[in-house]
């Protein structure tokens, strides 16, 4: 207990000429004395459970909590703007991994791009390390844990000041050198050195009767990332499917441009776009905690305390991209059954029909907040009896920071695009273009903005929770503890929406003075990627600065459109309320060896209530070649409702098979609860419609949360001083596994201008049902001011120019179809996996290592080959850690380095079909040293992504990419100086 609570254990001491026994102090502190205290945790836990523990107050190994996690046997982490964000265990994802701070349950909130998230996973990178004092992640059930974690319940503990009596007061400064914000435009960079500042105050009075902490940090850090992706996803056909973006069949003249081509039974996929973008990212992130403790009498203690977090992210970014719209082409394939495109060109007559090379921007500023008050009373009044109250209120809130909202985006292009072809063949995708007879150099003169997006997303998440537990120990060595909870959970997702879909030319280019584009080259910015080298790469492209382009769009376009609307569209509220009770009983015995176990059960019974707010669609218009934009009216409620409830048993055993080997075996059952977005009600139409239908997403609050049946065994070697190997198999059972469905449906009977008369009546005076330039021209032409058909001017710079216009669906035009997207819960699921770990001292010397490594299987995987809708655990992954130091009393130096293998991310890719989206493997070293100059002070340097490493994703082969990121190494130095105790 002394090694967890304050690392410094007493020996004997005797001398011959005194019998008086002396006790000698022996301080276990620094690295050995965290991993010495994490080992003792784990050794002396009920059930499989490991952890992390500060070495001292205000000292926690890592300064990202996910960072540190990664360093637990089984965890792996999401990684989102170079920082770990979310966690995985044992192949389980974030959104069933259950966060408690100090045992009470955490809300999370977050945005994605577009709108809020659907997740239900906590976002490490909103707390700071300083005030954590540990870590524990508990891999096996426990009736007394909130439901919610089938990979595990982390529980986040912080610092209390009866735990720790006396004064205890530090301060720490770092400066933070970015190295990403050097490779980015000079509009974009923001400081090369940004602060970390923190400090704790711990005191206790009154015979450490009344204690009080406060500790507070705040960090700014400038960044970037250069990413290049295929962001609205691949289209994926049967090699003899003949359909919109498929290419050329085998046979007809076309197919003689087609090298390679996928066999009949093949399955392949082609891109719908490819782009560059630069990105500026300023966050700034405020935590701070205060804990008052009142412990009145020897069996009371009263503790209230009050979390704060806050994190400020603020984006801009530039881009380059090009959209490819399904006409002739030529292209170079891999090899089936699953084919990739080595090379995609779509050839494009730059002289009389350009299309657009597209330069867009975007700026905008989200604010994540964090709240949580909580109350506890403590009272043991015998030393067999305890009673212990707990409520806590709180809250996470996600919002737009800015007057643009949380996404906002300017379409710019220039008019002068050719012949356009995409190459796979490495890990960086090539863009080439052929520009216009004549023309070089990209023009600022027929450059302007297109269309834009003002996106206002928010999300919410409260919590009120209550809890009642006791503990009662009867007879030697044996305890019952039991309790009751009631928890109500609201969450509340919405957002807005100021689009404008006029992607194509607005004929206004002269009213944007050339000087507002910025020419720029594309390569240098990806300098670390293999292939970015390419001498066929379109190296040019515009930046500019948005408020100054946005001010002159909305000179000419109203105010009104070029900014976020604070009137939410879309508002979905979801509450549950749940019931719970639990009782255990554990025991310790002899029967020929020591023994320990523990039986539980917990009940949970929970209701849902589902209200949504949901736009309804009143037509369809034809706003550009593929592009359709649907026309939305007045929003209406609906309210769906759903309920569950189980029975949920726990057994752990373990015994100690000699006095340095510990054998664990144990079986629960655990739940982890859908999605926000599969439980909301109200059924929303994606705003983008196709010429072949459109899509749209339904909740189901009638969902059963997925149910695991889980199984561990475990063997434990302490062989030594702070040394022990362990080697641990788990297996889950995972039923209800939500998968989705997809009905077709004809909301609203809206219909469809892109099969409609005009268009048949192209088709039948030449142009080919695939050519829709060729298509619009002629309705423009023909039927200019005719009902549903408003065509712009005629360019008379360009008069060959294709014709811009909106034509709307009519009645007696094909009804539109909606693929729905609905959540149902159809599928059992299967896991089981390995976790090897070992700790290593080197005798005395100050050398160390620790080691560990997961193996992680399931049958449920995802068949590349299969077209359709698939049911796959996402997030499935081996990882591997290495940390080895070394330390003195002045020094200590680590090496971590953690690799997590390759992992499928999400099911569905940027355009929303069944694609999917794998993480390739990555690897990253960090490193870390101190020098203590004296007690009090002592300073550090520290260097992260220390090789450079780059991200990347793909979908069904390596070469289908979805993105590539490239960040670079970050470096702090500073100054910890320690007061009192």
């Amino acid at each position: 207990m002394s090694l967890i609570l304050g690392t410094a254990v007493t020996l004997p001491a005797f001398s011959a000429e005194n019998t008086t026994t002396e006790l000698e102090e022996v301080v276990v502190t620094g690295i050995r004395g965290s991993l010495n205290s994490s080992m003792e945790l784990k050794r002396d836990s009920q059930g499989v459970m490991d952890g992390i523990v500060a070495e001292d107050i205000g000292k926690f190994p890592d300064t990202n909590l996910a960072e540190s996690m990664q360093r637990v046997s089984g965890v792996s982490i999401d990684r989102s703007l170079g920082e770990g964000s979310k966690v995985t265990v044992r192949g389980v994802g974030p959104d069933f991994n259950l966060v408690l701070l100090n045992g009470r349950q955490m809300p999370a909130a977050q945005l994605e791009e577009t709108g809020a998230s659907s997740s239900r996973a906590f976002d490490f990178a909103n707390l700071a390390s300083e005030s954590i004092s540990a870590l524990e992640v508990y891999k096996t059930s426990r009736a007394s844990t909130p439901t919610g974690g089938i990979g595990a319940t982390i529980n986040i503990k912080t610092a209390r000041p009866l735990d720790n009596p006396g004064l205890h007061t530090s301060f720490g400064a770092k400066g933070v050198m970015d190295t990403s914000v050097d490779n980015l435009p000079k509009s974009l960079q923001g400081d090369s050195i940004t602060p970390e500042v923190s400090g704790i105050y711990s005191q206790t009075f009154g015979d450490d009767r009344f204690g009080i902490s406060l500790s507070a940090s705040y960090q700014e850090r400038d960044f970037g990332f250069n990413q290049a992706s295929v962001g609205n996803g691949w289209k994926t056909f049967a090699g003899d499917e003949n359909n919109w973006g498929s290419i050329p069949q085998a046979g007809t003249p076309a197919a003689a441009n087609i090298v390679n081509r996928p066999d009949a039974t093949d399955t392949y996929s082609v891109p719908q776009n490819l782009g560059y973008s630069v990105n500026g990212v300023e966050r700034k992130r405020t935590n701070g905690q205060l804990t008052l403790q009142y412990a009145p009498t020897d069996t009371i203690t009263t503790t209230l305390d009050y979390t704060y977090s806050e994190n400020k992210i603020a984006q801009q970014r530039n881009e380059l991209s090009v959209w490819f719209n399904f006409g002739p082409s030529a292209s170079t394939w891999t090899d089936g059954p699953v084919s990739s495109p080595l090379v995609y060109s779509e050839f494009i007559d730059a002289n009389t029909a350009p299309s657009d090379l597209a330069m867009g921007g975007a700026k905008f500023a989200t604010k994540n907040e964090n709240k949580s008050v909580g109350f506890n009373t403590e009272w043991k009044p015998t030393d067999s009896f305890g009673l212990q109250f707990d409520f806590h209120n709180s809250t996470a809130e996600s919002g737009a920071d800015s007057p643009y909202g949380s996404n906002a985006v300017l379409g710019v292009a220039g008019f002068f695009r050719g012949t356009t072809t995409a190459d796979f063949s490495r890990d960086f995708p090539v863009i080439s273009v052929q520009l216009p007879n004549g023309m070089t150099a990209i023009d600022p003169s027929r450059t302007e903005v297109t269309g834009s997006s003002f996106r206002n997303s928010y999300m919410k998440t409260e919590i009120q929770q209550a809890q009642l537990t006791g503990n009662l120990e009867f007879f030697e060595d044996s305890r019952l503890d039991f309790g009751v909870g009631l928890t109500d959970l609201k969450n509340r997702s919405a957002y807005s929406n100021v689009q404008l879909d006029t992607w194509s030319s607005n004929a206004d280019a002269g009213a944007y003075p050339d000087n507002v584009w910025r020419a720029d080259t594309v390569r240098h910015y990806f300098d670390n990627i293999g292939g970015s080298g390419n001498p066929s790469l379109f190296n040019q492209f515009f930046t500019f600065d948005f408020e100054t382009v946005r001010a002159i769009a909305a000179s000419i376009g109203g105010e009104q459109n070029y900014r976020a609307s604070p009137i939410f569209q879309v508002d979905r509220r979801v509450e549950e309320e749940s019931q719970s009770a639990f009782v255990q009983y554990s025991q310790r015995w002899e029967w020929g060896l020591p023994m320990q176990g523990a039986v539980g059960l917990r009940y949970e019974k929970t209701d849902v209530t589902s209200r949504a707010l949901v736009p309804t669609a009143t037509g369809i218009v034809w706003v550009a070649n593929n592009e359709f934009s649907l026309q939305l009216g007045d929003a209406t409620f609906e309210k769906l409702e759903g309920d569950y409830n189980y029975v949920l048993p726990s057994l752990d055993f373990a015994v100690d098979l000699t006095d340095s080997i510990k054998f664990r075996a144990s079986y629960g059952e655990s739940i982890g609860r859908p999605l926000w977005d599969q439980i909301q009600g109200g059924r929303t139409l994606d705003q983008l419609v196709r010429i072949n239908g459109g899509t749209g997403t339904q909740g189901n609050p009638k969902l059963k949360p997925l149910e695991s049946e889980n199984i561990d065994f475990s063997v434990e070697w302490y062989y030594g001083n702070s040394s022990y190997m362990s080697v641990g198999y788990f297996r889950k059972n995972i039923d209800n596994y939500i998968g989705t469905t997809v009905v077709t449906q004809t909301p609203y009977d809206l219909a469809h201008p892109g099969q409609g008369a005009y268009f048949q009546e192209a088709v039948a005076s030449g142009c080919s049902d695939r050519d829709l330039t060729c298509i619009r021209n002629f309705i423009f032409n023909n039927h200019n001011g005719d009902p549903g058909v408003v065509a712009d001017p005629i360019n008379p710079a360009d008069p060959t120019a294709a014709r811009t216009g909106r034509i709307a669906g009519l009645p007696g035009d094909p009804i539109a179809t909606f693929n729905i997207t609905v959540p149902a819960n159809q599928r059992s699921a299967e896991l089981d996996g390995w976790e090897f770990n070992i700790q290593h001292m080197f005798w005395d010397t100050g050398f160390g290592l620790s080691a560990n490594y997961t193996l992680v299987d399931s049958g449920l995987t995802y068949d590349n080959y299969n077209r359709g809708q698939q049911f796959a655990l996402e997030g499935l992954s081996d990882a591997a850690n290495l940390v080895a130091f070394y330390e003195n009393e002045k020094f200590q130096v680590r090496a971590a380095y953690n690799w997590r293998d390759e992992f499928l991310a999400r099911r569905f890719d940027g355009g929303g079909g069944p694609n999917p989206i794998y993480t390739e493997a990555y690897g990253q070293l960090d490193v870390s040293a101190s020098y203590n100059w004296n007690e009090n002070l002592t300073l550090m340097a520290e260097a992260i992504n220390l090789t450079d490493e780059i991200y990347r994703q793909h979908s069904r082969t390596s070469h289908q990419v979805i993105m590539v990121q490239q960040t670079g190494p970050r470096f702090m130095i500073g100054a910890r100086y320690k007061f009192g105790n």
